[in-house]
């Protein structure tokens, strides 16, 4: 029980038929518009999942084995890193939000903290506080998930 809502049970995915491993093959082909698109649960034949939103956190987050580069990079077109910062606060808003994806979202802030700075002031954006309101918004749902599942645990003894 606590392992679903931690994120930490990678077998037992809420997405039906599909496995833990073709998630993370069908993500890892995946850019930023599927990725937008499979986060906002349209046009994929399998379902949105927490191991699904970790994994495309991981993609947009970890540093590429191969290339040894992160998915954005500081020269990256500003349109991408737009989607780039848009996709984040679109699955910390998530209902399938887990711990370890919030903790992934912490990650991205810190990793990306020079770029964000760069983008907004070269863009008169706020995406510095925009990604720091998504995060405190993450933590209040799976604050709010805990909860539900406290009280379901309570009602069923």
């Amino acid at each position: 029980m606590f392992g679903k809502i931690l994120g930490k049970d990678k077998k037992s995915s809420s997405s039906g038929s599909v496995s833990h491993g073709e998630i993370v093959n069908k993500i890892a082909k995946m850019n930023l518009p599927e990725m937008r698109s499979y986060v906002n649960n349209k046009t994929f034949n399998f379902e949105l999942c927490e191991d699904g939103l970790v994994e495309v956190l991981k993609k947009l987050t970890i540093l590429n084995e191969d290339t040894q580069h992160r998915y954005i990079q500081m020269d990256d077109m500003d349109s991408k890193i737009k989607k780039g910062f848009d996709l984040i606060i679109t699955i910390a808003s998530s209902r399938k939000i887990s711990v370890e994806a919030v903790e992934l979202i912490q990650e991205f802030i810190t990793v990306y903290e020079e770029l964000v700075k760069k983008f907004d002031t070269e863009n008169k954006q706020i995406y510095a506080s925009k990604l720091n309101d998504a995060l405190a918004t993450a933590i209040n749902g799976v604050n709010r998930l805990s909860e539900a599942q406290r009280k379901m645990s309570v009602l069923g003894e």
